[in-house]
């Protein structure tokens, strides 16, 4: 009657992966429209096991047909967020002590941000009001190398002075993307790749580029423009709404955690 209870090692790690993976696809899908779909899905396959282990034969069997023949059509619905995710496990370098603990950032209850959002959101503000175009990467877990090779290396701190400099029109660096890992300036005058997606006349390649990196990576960008001298915030290949600049920096450290 007990055997319920018996408890292995295997049964302790198959329930542990089972949350590092949910976890790692409930990153993925935050704060997309995609997140709601998840949890749905995820109620129903509860709901399919629980009746598996009640012998409740008719429903299970409703509920196993309803998985079964919907992973054609997850597939279709989360085509995006499962390339991301299959970047995200091919770019993890785990010889690299640096990136493997990015990885794991997960496992710590605080995290510390690394980037000067303050400065480099107030930069933005500032060339913003110079009509100064920008295009700036952020970093985060998946690697961007097979981007930062197209443009010019670099390793500097964050800081207004740099960061003016670079974007000023007349200066040789403006043309492209920077990178930011950590608090360093990584790569300077990146290609970045283009989102096929349609957005408003408004936006230029400058904001094609941002939505198209944010889509392949789990990267974030900001986007200064030179013809209204707005600031744009894309995650995740959407244009994030913010209020004034102090909601932007909320923002920015609430997703670098």
């Amino acid at each position: 009657m007990l055997d319920f209870l018996d408890i292995s090692f295997t049964d302790i790690l198959d329930v542990v992966l089972v949350a590092v993976l949910l976890y790692y696809v409930y990153k993925l899908l935050r704060g997309t429209v995609a997140i709601n779909i998840f949890i749905g899905i995820t109620i129903i396959f509860l709901m399919w096991k629980v009746t598996q282990a009640l012998e409740m034969e008719m429903l299970s069997g409703i509920l196993g047909a309803l998985i079964g023949g919907g992973v054609v059509a997850l597939i279709i619905v989360f085509q995006q967020e499962i390339r991301r995710f299959l970047l995200m496990l091919g770019s993890a370098n785990f010889s690299s002590k640096r990136n493997f603990l990015k990885q794991l950032n997960f496992l710590k209850s605080e995290v510390k941000i690394e980037i000067d959002v303050d400065t480099l959101v107030s930069t933005c503000e500032a060339m913003g009001k110079t009509r100064t175009g920008a295009l700036i990467v952020l970093e985060r877990a998946q690697s961007l190398d097979f981007v930062k090779k197209s443009g010019d290396v670099m390793n500097a701190e964050v800081n207004r002075p740099i960061l003016e400099s670079i974007f000023f029109k007349n200066s040789p660096l403006h043309d492209g993307a920077i990178i930011i890992d950590g608090n360093k300036i990584v790569s300077t005058r990146v290609v970045l790749p283009l989102s096929d997606k349609e957005l408003p006349t408004r936006f230029g390649l400058r904001h094609r580029a941002a939505v198209g990196i944010t889509e392949k990576t789990d990267a974030l960008c900001l986007a200064v423009s030179e013809e209204t001298g707005k600031i744009s915030y894309i995650k995740d290949g959407e244009f994030v709404l913010f209020e004034n600049t102090f909601g932007l920096v909320e923002t920015l450290k609430n997703d670098l955690t």
